[in-house]
């Protein structure tokens, strides 16, 4: 019981519940830090979370940091297209539902790619067959064959990417 609540008791999850119930709170007070204590000490304990999947994980800083960067210019160009299928003075865009391979090995990072395609504007992950690591995804711009193979490619790199950055022995 006692090893089993020293598991459960991660200090650095009650601090930062105790800080965000201050924040919520709108005051510094001993009231506010005991009351945050309290809160920080009864969601860990009685809502404990189940253990991160870690344990083949291992982040490559250098690839981390470039994907990061590459991402956000990503976002860049993603929105201004999206932007201009919104607004040009044409129909509306074929779409597409595709399947796709996502062969990384952890769950987190699975998890990790699919918050990556889902926040670029122009598709999402709709569903995540986990046994056979494959995503189902919807396309936005889906025209032509070339612009199906471009998403297809997309998702490679993404997976590539990710098992670069998150996977050890890669």
């Amino acid at each position: 019981m006692v090893t089993k609540l020293r598991s459960n008791l991660r200090i650095s999850f009650v601090l930062w519940i105790m800080f965000m119930w201050i924040v919520l709170m709108g005051e510094l007070s001993w009231a506010n830090v005991f009351g945050g204590l309290l809160v920080g000490l009864g969601v860990v304990l009685f809502f404990p979370l189940p253990a991160m999947p870690i344990s083949n994980i291992s982040i490559s800083w250098g690839p981390l940091f470039k994907f990061v960067f590459q991402w956000f210019g990503d976002l860049i160009v993603a929105s201004v297209k999206v932007s201009w299928l919104a607004l040009r003075p044409q129909k509306p865009p074929k779409t597409a539902i595709l399947n796709v391979p996502m062969r990384v090995s952890n769950e987190l990072v699975l998890y990790f790619a699919t918050s990556a395609y889902n926040l670029q504007p122009g598709g999402s992950v709709t569903d995540i067959d986990i046994a056979n690591r494959m995503w189902t995804i919807h396309v936005l711009n889906a025209e032509n064959d070339e612009d199906i193979q471009r998403e297809i490619d997309t998702v490679a790199e993404l997976e590539h990417r990710m098992i670069t950055i998150f996977e050890k022995g890669h």
